[in-house]
């Protein structure tokens, strides 16, 4: 029998939790450039929307402590509903318990804040108590500072958590270029998220293959004049 763990993410075999995705979770964040944190995790939400896989929102003590989700990520998923708990630990709340139950799906892909509390904990008991599969999207995930970060994620991994980033889990669910359904979309999140390597595939469209330029407007690019 093939060990689970080596399958590749589909989107038919695993579900998407969004932890404590929040301004107030952000600001502690000192792993990570906060802003390269939120466009990781919008990019993620994009790629799970487009495959389909079922996605969780889940936050903490929105009112009191932590604020709302970022409205970017919410405008992803704009009609689900967001699972407010009391625990740091998302598995402690029965909601988000039978949310995970009620997909079927055992591989569940993790992104949260922050990483050495929310995730590992969640993580950690969704493994023993769930039989569940973790695969923690690091460059989506953030702790308050480097080292609180790298040694949760450590501990995790030990403990048999699979350890991934967002880009490495959109093309593992694309996974063949051929499949049409779905290229154009990807590669709208490419190019709006994915940094040099979008910027690569706006130049090989536009210069390569004479595609038309993106934006609005009537742009015109003019010829320089010669000094007199």
């Amino acid at each position: 029998m093939i060990d689970s763990k080596l399958e590749v993410l589909t989107p038919t075999n695993c579900q998407m939790i969004f932890i404590d995705q929040q301004p107030q979770m952000a600001f502690g964040v000192q792993s990570i450039d906060r802003q390269v944190l939120k466009n990781n995790t919008v990019a993620l939400a994009k790629a799970a929307k487009v495959f389909g896989i079922p996605t969780i929102i889940t936050t903490v003590e929105t009112l009191g402590f932590s604020g709302h989700t970022y409205p970017e990520l919410l405008d992803v998923f704009p009609t689900h509903d967001i699972l407010e708990r009391s625990s740091m630990n998302s598995w402690d709340d029965q909601k988000v318990r039978d949310a995970l139950a009620a997909t079927g799906k055992k591989k569940v892909v993790v992104s949260g804040l922050w990483t050495e509390v929310c995730n590992n904990s969640f993580a950690l008991c969704a493994m023993a108590e769930g039989d569940y599969e973790i695969y923690m999207v690091a460059d989506a995930s953030g702790g308050t500072s480097r080292e609180a970060h790298d040694y949760a994620m450590q501990r995790m991994i030990q403990a048999g958590v699979i350890p991934a980033t967002w880009q490495q889990v959109m093309l593992e669910w694309q996974r063949d270029w051929a499949r049409k359904e779905t290229y154009d979309a990807v590669m709208d999140i490419v190019r709006e998220h994915s940094g040099a390597y979008g910027m690569g595939v706006d130049y090989a469209y536009t210069m390569v293959h004479n595609a038309p330029e993106r934006g609005h407007g009537d742009h015109r690019t003019l010829a320089p004049v010669p000094a007199k």
